[in-house]
């Protein structure tokens, strides 16, 4: 996507409407994190505006935070208790905290705003970096379906509402595995667009990643509700510890 760079395109205007269309699974994802820490640290890559690490935190567990958009975090404190997340900044790939946790996460495709395999390994070398001895690393990801018409290009409409129409357009280049996405919406207030890159990964490409980084696969589930994962899941979640654990 020519012109997009990935260090401003969570700039003022995002932040400001990032919240407005939450996914509806928030409240899942919070209780199962909250779980797997067991009253740790955790450590949140990609912390954004709160949506997960405020309502973590209001369940009892010490949230720190890395994020390389100032906007986003700005927005963040403005909410009730967003003064009280440690946000370091800079690349989840490669910034520390200079801390370790029970729990390390990355949520929401997030993953995927790391548009190079090489920056992807860094993050989960990094994630390893910031674990305890017994921490876990969660990942959390849609599992990819490219486009499969001719010249991997999409135009979908995804909503329709009375005065407006949301429309997604976009192009998957499947040597270099990015995915460019324009989320159009047309209204009376005229057309606002919403571009992102990513770079798509399968499960079986991220367990080598953390294999590279000294982690194992623990458990993967279709859900936060540990649905199981199967072939028919859209997404996935996964649990990564140390290699040389003794669990398992």
């Amino acid at each position: 996507m020519e012109g997009f760079d990935p260090k401003t395109s969570f700039g003022y205007e995002v932040s400001q409407r990032y919240d407005d269309e939450p996914r509806g699974d928030e409240a899942e994802t919070v209780a199962f994190l909250a779980g797997l820490a067991e009253g740790r640290a955790a450590l949140e890559f990609a912390v954004g505006t709160g949506r997960i690490a405020l309502p973590l935190t209001r369940a009892g567990v010490r949230v720190d935070g890395i994020e390389l958009s100032p906007d986003m975090v700005d927005r963040m404190r403005e909410k009730p208790g967003g003064d009280g997340i440690d946000v370091t900044m800079g690349d989840m790939s490669r910034v520390t905290t200079g801390r370790r946790y029970g729990l390390v996460y990355l949520v929401f495709n997030t993953i995927g705003n790391l548009l190079t395999q090489e920056d992807q390994v860094e993050c989960f070398r990094n994630a390893a970096a910031h674990l305890t001895d017994d921490g876990v690393f969660v990942v959390e990801c849609r599992v990819p379906t490219a486009p499969s018409r001719a010249g991997h290009q999409y135009l979908d409409t995804e909503r329709v509402g009375l005065d407006y129409v949301d429309l997604d357009a976009g192009r998957y280049d499947p040597l270099t595995q990015i995915l460019d996405v324009n989320h159009i919406r047309i209204s009376g207030q005229g057309i606002r667009l919403s571009p992102i890159r990513l770079r798509l990964a399968h499960p079986p490409e991220f367990d080598l990643m953390a294999r590279i980084a000294g982690l194992r696969l623990r458990d993967r589930w279709g859900g936060w509700n540990g649905e199981p994962f199967t072939a028919a899941s859209w997404r996935h979640v996964s649990v990564y510890e140390r290699a040389d654990s003794a669990s398992g």
